[in-house]
C-alpha cells in the first residue's frame, strides 16, 4: 500500500457548531463545509489545516459508532480516528492488509464524507488506533 499523506483526523464530538466555534473564534481556522452521511448516522465538518484536514464528526443517532465512542468516553470527545490517503487504491491497501493479517472492518471500500471512497481498518488489528483507508483525493 502507498500511503501519500494524512487525509484526516477524525475528532467526535458531543456538539458540533460548538466544536467549529472552538476551531474557528480561539485557533483562527474556518469550517469550509459540513455534511450528513447518513448511512454512518454523522453529520461531519472539514476545517483544513495545511496539507490535512480535521473531520469533526457529531453522531446524529444514539446508535451511531459516533454515540457509542461518545458515551463511552464519558460523555467528551476525542481522536476517533486517523486516516491515511491512499495513491493505489483503497481496495488493493485493504487486501494488502488482510493478507498481513489485519482485522477489516470494512471488506471493500464504501462512499464516506467528502465524497471519498474509504475503508476502516479494526483497532484491534492497529495498536489500538480506529485507521481509516481513503482515495486520495488529488489523484
Amino acid at each position: 500500500m502507498k500511503i501519500s499523506h494524512i487525509e484526516h483526523i477524525g475528532i467526535a464530538v458531543p456538539d458540533l457548531e460548538k466544536a467549529i466555534e472552538y476551531y474557528e473564534s480561539v485557533l483562527g481556522l474556518k469550517c469550509y463545509k459540513k455534511e450528513v452521511v447518513e448511512d454512518q448516522k454523522v453529520t461531519t465538518a472539514f476545517i483544513q489545516v495545511g496539507d490535512t484536514k480535521i473531520e469533526l464528526l457529531e453522531a446524529t443517532s444514539p446508535d451511531s459508532t459516533i454515540a457509542k465512542f461518545i458515551e463511552k468516553n464519558g460523555g467528551r470527545g476525542g481522536m476517533h480516528h486517523i486516516a491515511f490517503a491512499i495513491e493505489d487504491g483503497v481496495g488493493n491497501a485493504l487486501a494488502e492488509a488482510e493478507e498481513k493479517g489485519v482485522k477489516l472492518i470494512d471488506k471493500a471500500p464504501r462512499g464516506g464524507a467528502d465524497g471519498l471512497q474509504i475503508a476502516f481498518l479494526h483497532p484491534k488489528s492497529t495498536e489500538a488506533v480506529l485507521t481509516e483507508l481513503c482515495e486520495d483525493p488529488r489523484k
